[in-house]
């Protein structure tokens, strides 16, 4: 058995990444590192299905690798999966680069499949050049230490068999063994960044020390030590800093500047949310600045609220409205609600904002339910006279995002529920009440999102 066979088979053992009777998905784009992935993985024993994206985004030569992949799986005798993507028109469908569009693909359909085949998990070809260039690009972002530890050689159902081989390694294999590769033109255009670090400047940092390579690895082991300890010691203080509150997060300012590293403390939670750096550092800037500030990710949104920083969603405006016909029974959208008709006698009230009991008979079909607007009228459950929806906010310390948050449930154009809060004291249960409608609110909680493979 070659050496890089050796190694590969050992990885696989130590990490944990599958065993033989697992099915595994192998994306292969034609280029040497995935060729050889798959031409090891066979050799291993292992059973593998190949997968292939055709992204158009270099004209013919994208047809070239296709035809030549769908020749090398055939010559295997594996089973085959291709797809072609419009990758231009889905980045600007979703205001995505073109990196990140193809990267969004290419893991949605590898993700199909493997459901589809009920296979254990999907392999890539990243190796230990990747992995130096990729601590040099995070590095020259602003990283935390979690981004300079490395590729990770499992994340989800992703591995990477071939973290442990170099790209030279992977050279010498299909020399050796006679395997013939295309080549992608852009991987010299040294107008993308991995490329420039790759060809131009992880080769200046060799002429000074030739081993620069095997140096950064071992520096990125002990980062990933030290992560570790980090990490170990410091779960305590963030959950007691860091609290689930409803569909939302607070981060107390005071426990966080009790535990001190306070910016430190800060990348450490929000990374994951996709804060930057240099947002992470206005963000600290502004821990005892006023009430109402707010910082933004891609997704997520940070508002500076008294005594805490809230991190929700980032919601968009929302006009629309939903019709709730009379013999509704569950919603989805725009929230989770259940209704249920019962005679008064079966009804048991439970005490709590998410249950709500109206009386049917006051009721006018279909109701309707909406966003909160200015001017909003309703009588709080237990008084008598109309409040206005945004004075209720302001007594009961609503923040902005509780607000934003916040959808009605209409009858005709009064107001019954503020759903998740408080109904409205004339469509209450009283002595006259013979038929119930039992509303039932439950809550999708807010998640950190998983990290790109």
């Amino acid at each position: 058995m070659l050496l890089m066979e050796e190694k590969v088979k050992r990885f696989i053992a130590e990490q944990n990444l599958f065993e033989k009777s697992d099915k595994i998905i192998v994306g292969i784009s034609g280029g040497s590192d995935s060729v050889a992935l798959l031409s090891v993985l066979c050799r291993l024993g292992y059973q593998c299905v190949a997968a292939h994206c055709n992204f158009h985004l270099r004209g013919a030569e994208s047809d070239r690798d296709e035809t030549f992949v769908t020749d090398f799986v055939k010559s295997l005798d594996l089973p085959f999966y291709k797809i072609d993507f419009d990758t231009k028109k889905y980045a600007e469908e979703k205001k995505l680069s073109i990196e990140m569009a193809a990267r969004e693909l290419r893991y949605n359909w590898f993700a199909e499949i493997k459901e589809k085949e009920r296979a254990h998990c999907i392999a890539i070809a990243h190796h230990s050049d990747d992995v130096v260039e990729t601590f040099l690009i995070n590095l020259t972002r602003g990283s935390g230490i979690h981004g300079l530890t490395g590729i990770k050689p499992v994340n989800g159902d992703v591995v990477r068999p071939f973290l442990c081989v170099s790209r030279s390694d992977i050279l010498s294999y299909m020399e050796k063994e006679g395997l013939s590769f295309v080549e992608d033109s852009t991987n010299k255009d040294t107008i993308y960044v991995r490329n420039k670090f790759r060809n131009v400047i992880i080769p200046l940092f060799e002429t000074i020390n030739p081993a620069f390579r095997d140096s950064l690895l071992q520096t990125m082991g002990n980062l990933q030590s030290a992560e570790q300890f980090i990490t170990d010691n410091m779960r305590s203080k963030l959950a007691d800093i860091m609290v689930q509150d409803g569909d939302l997060w607070s981060i107390h300012i005071d426990r966080l500047h009790e535990a001190g590293n306070e910016k430190f403390l800060l990348f450490e939670m929000l990374q994951s949310y996709g804060f930057t750096p240099s947002v992470v550092n206005d963000i600290y800037d502004g821990l005892d600045g006023i009430s109402g500030k707010q910082y933004f990710s891609e997704d997520y949104r940070i508002q500076k609220d008294r005594s805490r920083l809230i991190l929700s969603l980032k919601l968009e405006k929302s006009d629309e409205f939903y019709t709730i016909e009379e013999s509704t029974y569950k919603i989805s959208v725009p929230l989770n609600l259940t209704f249920e008709q019962k005679p008064v006698s079966e009804v048991v009230i439970h005490k709590d904002k998410n249950h709500c009991y109206l009386d049917m008979s006051r009721l006018k079909f279909p109701l309707t339910i909406r966003k909160w607007k200015d001017g909003d009228l309703f009588v709080p459950f237990g008084m008598k006279g109309k409040k206005k929806v945004s004075d209720y906010f302001v007594d009961n310390h609503f923040s902005l995002y509780q607000k934003e948050q916040t959808w009605l449930l209409l009858s005709g154009d009064e107001i019954v529920w503020l759903i998740g809060e408080r109904s409205d004291d004339r469509y209450r249960i009283d002595k006259d009440t013979t038929s119930v409608l039992e509303l039932y609110y439950f809550k999708i909680l807010l998640s950190a999102k998983n990290e790109k493979a």
